[in-house]
C-alpha cells in the first residue's frame, strides 16, 4: 500500500503527469483514426523511451494503451470503422444509433462504459497483482515454461481465422526468434553464414514491420476508400440517472467479464467485447434489438474491452505473460529498459510495478474527462486524408528501426516484415500470434533449458510438479478445444 500511495504522489508531479496526459491524448486521437492503432503508436514510441526514466516510459506507454482502447469507439460509432480491433463489437449498435440521428448519445454511452469498465478492473489489478506475484515468485523454470505454453496456445486459439492459421503464425514467430545466438550454449544458429544475422532479428524492427508497416501498406492499397461523415455535439453526450438505473447491472457484469478475460493470458479486449456482447444479448429481454442501435450493446462491448486492459496488466506484471499484442509491446519496453518481467519485478523494481498500477487508474480518469470534452473535435480528425499521414509514419518507422542498433540492416528487416505482415493479413492470418510467439519463445526456451539443467536433463518434473502439470493440461485443452467444438457441432447437425 505504501508503494502505491508513493506512486500516486509521484504521478501528480509535473513531469510524470505530463507524460500521462500526453499518452492519453495521443492514444485517444490515434485510436480514433482508422488505420492507426494503439499497437502502432506504442511501437513508434518505444524508440523515444530509450533515454527516458523507466517509470516515466511505462507511464507514457500504459496511458497510450488506455487512451487508444477508448478512442477506438469514436470511429466505430461515427464511421463504422473500428479505430482499434477491440472496438469491433461497438460498431454493431454504435453506428446504427448514430445513423438514427443520435451520435452524441451513442458516444456518451460508450465513453461512460469505458470509464466504468476501467474503474472496476483497476480494483482487481490493484488487489490481485501483489498476492499473485508472491505466489508466482515460487514457481520454478518448468512452471514458467508451462505457463508460457498456455499463453501461446490461448493466443493461437482465439486468433482471427482458423486455429491452424493461428498456430502457423505463432510457429513462424517462434522460428524468427531462434535466429542468432543460442541462449544456452552461446553458439550461432540459423544465421546461414550471414554476419548481419548473428545478432538475430531485433525486437523493434520486427514489431514495427509486423504491426505498423503492414498496416501502412494496407492503408495505401485502400487509400481511396470513401468515408461517410456523421457529426456530434457536446451537449448530447451526457447520460441521465434513468439511463444508469437501467444499465447498472450490464455495466457490472460486462466489467467482470472483461476483467476475467483480460486476466487470462493471450485473450485480449476483442474477445472480451465479443463475450460480453454475446452474454448481454443472450440474457436480454429484447435480444432482437441488438444490432439495431441499443444502448445495452454499446455498454456491453465498451465496458468489457476497457476492463480487459487492466485485466491484461495482471499477468503481464505478475507473471511476465502478455494478454494481448499491446501487452507484448509493454513487455518489450520492460526488456528494453533492462527490467525482468515477472514476479521478481515486484521485488527488484516496485516503483515500476506500482507506477504502472497508479497510471492505469489516473489515465482512465483523464481519458473520461478528455473524451467528454474533446470528442466532438477529435471526430473531425478522422476525416483527414490518410495520404498525409502515411509518409510521416514511414519516417518514424525508419528512425525507430535504425535507432535500436544503428544498423541499416534493421531498416530492411522492418520493411521485409512489413511485407510479410501484409501478406498474412491478405491471407486472413492473424499477425498477433506471430508477434507474441516471437516474444515468448525465447522466454520459454530459456526456462526449459534451465529446468533441464536443474533436474539433470529430466522432463519428468513437467508432469510430476502439480502446477506445471495443471498448466500443461490447460495448454492441451486449449489447443484441442476448437476441434472438439467443431466435432460437437457436426454431431448435433447429424
Amino acid at each position: 500500500m505504501e508503494h502505491l500511495l508513493t506512486s500516486f504522489g509521484n504521478l501528480f508531479t509535473p513531469l510524470p503527469f505530463l507524460f500521462l496526459f500526453t499518452g492519453v491524448v495521443v492514444g485517444v486521437v490515434v485510436g480514433a483514426i482508422p488505420g492507426l492503432s494503439g499497437g502502432m503508436v506504442i511501437a513508434l514510441t518505444l524508440p523515444l523511451t530509450f533515454l527516458m526514466d523507466s517509470t516515466n516510459a511505462l507511464i507514457l506507454l500504459v496511458s497510450m494503451y488506455v487512451g487508444s482502447t477508448s478512442g477506438g469507439l469514436i470511429s466505430a460509432t461515427l464511421m463504422r470503422m473500428p479505430g482499434t480491433p477491440a472496438a469491433m463489437m461497438t460498431i454493431l449498435d454504435g453506428f446504427p444509433m448514430a445513423k438514427a440521428g443520435k451520435p452524441g448519445r451513442a458516444l456518451g454511452f460508450g465513453i461512460f462504459a469505458s470509464f466504468i469498465g476501467g474503474l472496476v478492473s483497476w480494483i482487481f489489478l490493484a488487489t490481485l497483482s501483489p498476492p499473485l506475484a508472491e505466489i508466482a515468485v515460487r514457481f520454478g523454470p518448468y512452471e514458467i515454461f508451462s505457463m508460457t505454453l498456455v499463453a501461446l496456445m490461448l493466443i493461437s486459439a482465439v486468433s482471427a481465422g482458423s486455429m491452424i492459421k493461428g498456430l502457423l503464425s505463432g510457429m513462424l514467430g517462434i522460428a524468427v526468434s531462434m535466429v542468432g545466438v543460442d541462449p544456452a550454449s552461446g553458439g550461432l544458429r540459423l544465421t546461414f553464414d550471414l554476419t548481419d544475422l548473428e545478432a538475430g532479428f531485433r525486437l523493434l524492427p520486427v514489431i514495427l514491420g509486423m504491426l505498423v508497416m503492414s498496416q501502412v501498406i494496407t492503408d495505401v492499397v485502400n487509400i481511396a476508400q470513401p468515408i461517410e461523415r456523421l457529426q456530434t455535439s457536446f451537449r448530447s453526450m451526457f447520460m441521465s440517472l434513468n439511463d444508469l438505473k437501467k444499465l447498472w447491472f450490464n455495466l457490472l457484469r460486462s466489467s467482470l467479464i472483461g476483467t476475467w478475460i483480460g486476466v487470462l493470458p493471450g485473450i485480449g479486449g476483442t474477445t472480451a467485447a465479443i463475450a460480453s456482447y454475446t452474454t448481454a444479448k443472450t440474457f436480454s429481454k429484447n435480444p432482437e434489438k441488438f444490432g439495431t442501435g441499443t444502448e445495452d450493446g454499446i455498454v456491453a462491448a465498451e465496458t468489457a474491452n476497457n476492463a480487459a486492459v487492466n485485466g491484461a496488466l495482471v499477468p503481464l506484471i505478475t507473471l511476465g505473460i502478455p494478454g494481448s499484442v499491446i501487452d507484448v509491446l509493454l513487455l518489450g519496453a520492460l526488456i528494453i529498459h533492462n527490467l525482468t518481467p515477472g514476479p521478481l519485478l515486484f521485488q527488484q523494481s516496485p516503483e515500476i510495478v506500482y507506477g504502472i498500477i497508479a497510471a492505469a487508474l489516473i489515465a482512465n480518469i483523464v481519458m473520461f474527462i478528455f473524451m467528454l470534452a474533446a470528442t466532438p473535435l477529435i471526430s473531425k480528425l478522422m476525416y483527414v486524408n490518410r495520404a498525409y499521414l502515411m509518409p510521416a509514419i514511414i519516417v518514424f518507422c525508419v528512425i525507430g528501426a535504425f535507432s535500436q542498433g544503428n544498423r541499416l540492416f534493421d531498416v530492411w528487416v522492418m520493411l521485409g516484415f512489413g511485407i510479410v505482415g501484409y501478406l498474412m493479413q491478405t491471407a486472413k492470418v492473424s499477425t498477433g500470434p506471430f508477434v507474441i510467439g516471437y516474444i515468448l519463445a525465447p522466454i520459454a526456451e530459456v526456462q526449459l533449458r534451465s529446468g533441464l539443467m536443474f533436474y539433470d536433463a529430466s522432463y519428468l518434473p513437467l508432469i510430476t510438479r502439480p502446477v506445471s502439470l495443471a498448466f500443461l493440461v490447460i495448454a492441451i485443452l486449449t489447443m484441442l478445444w476448437p476441434f472438439l467444438s467443431k466435432l460437437k457441432i457436426r454431431s448435433s447437425d447429424e
